[in-house]
C-alpha cells in the first residue's frame, strides 16, 4: 500500500533542484509514435487539466506555451497537434515503472463527538512548523492534542481515519446532510511506514496480497491489532477545511488547484516537474494509457518512475485506486528544446 501526504501550497515552476534531479536520472527522448496508445487518447481531455494549473508554470519556454494551450483546448484535432507540435516526450530513469493509485475518501461523521463517533479529525496545531519532527502518531493517539479545541469533525472509524490521512483529503457527509471538504494541511514530521510492509514483514500477508481492503478486513478480524498496526505508522496528517471548494471540483493538489480524476498524478518533483504533462502507460488487469498532468506529491511518491494516479471520489474510486500496484512507463513531455537539453546525446 502506497502512502500519500499531500503537499500543501503551491510548488511552481523547474527549480534548480528538479533540473539537476532530472540531469542525474538516465534520460531518453523519445517520439510520439513510440507512445503505446497515443494515438487513441482523448488529447482535449488532458490539455483541459493541463491548463488548470499552466499558468503557474514559470520559465520563458512556458508561458507562451501556456497561452497557445488556450487556443488549441477547442477540439481534440487541436489539443493532439498541440502537444506534438511544441513538447517532445522524454523518459527519465529506468523502467518498470510502479504505479500506485489514491481517491478521495466520503466518509460519515459528526461535527460533535459523540458515543459512535469518537475519534477526531484534527487541524493542524499552530506550534507545528513545516519541516519540524513533531509527536508522532502514538502519542498524538493517546490524546496529547484532546481539550484544545482543534477537532473539525468526528469520525466513527480509526482505520477510516488512518486511510484519509494517507490521501490527504476527504469529504466527511455530517449528521444534517451537510459536507465538509478536508485538504492536506501538514504531518508531524516522521516518516511514512507502510502497513502492508509491516503485515508481510510479520509473515501475515505476502506482498501480492496487500491492499487497503486487505489490510481493512484484516483489521475487522482482529480489532485488538487497529491500535499497534495502525502505530507501526509514526507519520500524522492535519486537515483544514476547504469551504469556497465547488462540490463538483476535485481535491487540492500540491500546486494549491483541483486535481482532475484520472487525468492528475502525484510524483517526485526531483524528477518531474509540477504541472508538466506526463504520458503513462500503465500494465496490469487494467492496463492505461493516457495522457496526465503532474498535478500532486506524495510522502511515498519517490523515483523517476513512481507516480500515484488520482481515481476520483467515492467508495467506488476507493476500490479501484486500492488495488492498483503495476509497472509500466511513465514519460515527461517537456517543451522541445528543455527536452533535447536533457536528455543524452546518445539518445538522439
Amino acid at each position: 500500500m502506497r502512502s500519500i501526504g499531500r503537499f500543501a501550497g503551491a510548488v511552481l515552476g523547474l527549480g534548480l533542484a528538479v533540473m539537476a534531479s532530472q540531469t542525474q536520472a538516465e534520460a531518453k527522448l523519445l517520439t510520439f509514435a513510440d507512445l503505446q496508445g497515443w494515438e487513441a487518447d482523448d488529447h482535449q481531455a488532458a490539455l483541459q487539466s493541463f491548463l488548470v494549473t499552466c499558468d503557474l508554470l514559470r520559465g520563458p519556454d512556458w508561458k507562451p506555451i501556456c497561452a497557445l494551450a488556450q487556443e488549441a483546448v477547442v477540439s481534440e484535432a487541436a489539443s493532439k497537434a498541440f502537444f506534438e507540435l511544441f513538447f517532445r516526450p522524454v523518459q527519465f530513469g529506468t523502467p518498470p515503472a510502479l504505479f500506485t493509485g489514491y481517491f478521495e475518501p466520503e466518509l460519515s461523521g459528526s461535527k460533535t463527538r459523540t458515543s459512535r463517533y469518537s475519534w477526531p479529525v484534527y487541524r493542524r496545531p499552530p506550534e507545528l512548523k513545516d519541516g519540524m519532527q513533531w509527536h508522532d502518531r502514538a502519542t498524538i493517539e493517546r490524546g496529547i492534542l484532546r481539550g484544545r479545541g482543534l477537532e473539525i469533525a468526528w469520525l466513527d472509524d480509526p482505520v477510516d481515519l488512518f486511510f484519509m490521512q494517507i490521501q490527504g483529503s476527504g469529504r466527511i457527509r455530517l449528521q444534517d446532510g451537510s459536507v465538509v471538504r478536508l485538504g492536506y494541511a501538514g504531518r508531524n514530521g516522521h516518516a511514512y511506514r507502510s502497513l502492508g510492509d509491516a503485515l508481510v514483514e510479520r509473515g501475515i500477508m505476502r506482498s501480492d496480497q496487500v491492499s487497503a481492503e486487505a489490510i481493512r478486513a484484516y483489521i475487522r478480524r482482529n480489532p485488538q491489532m487497529a491500535g499497534p498496526l495502525l502505530n507501526v505508522n509514526p507519520s500524522y496528517v492535519f486537515f483544514r477545511k476547504l469551504n469556497d471548494l465547488p462540490p463538483e471540483a476535485g481535491p487540492i493538489g500540491a500546486m494549491g488547484r483541483s486535481i482532475s480524476t484520472l487525468r492528475s498524478l502525484a510524483i517526485d518533483p526531483d524528477f518531474v516537474p509540477l504541472g508538466a504533462p506526463v504520458w503513462l502507460e500503465k500494465d496490469g488487469v487494467d492496463p492505461m494509457w493516457r495522457l496526465m498532468v503532474a498535478q500532486d506529491t506524495g510522502g511515498a511518491i519517490k523515483g523517476a518512475q513512481r507516480a500515484d494516479i488520482f481515481f476520483g471520489t467515492g467508495q467506488e474510486a476507493g476500490r479501484k485506486a486500492g488495488n492498483i500496484r503495476d509497472g509500466g512507463r511513465m514519460l515527461v513531455l517537456l517543451p522541445i528544446d528543455r527536452a533535447y537539453a536533457m536528455a543524452a546525446p546518445e539518445s538522439f
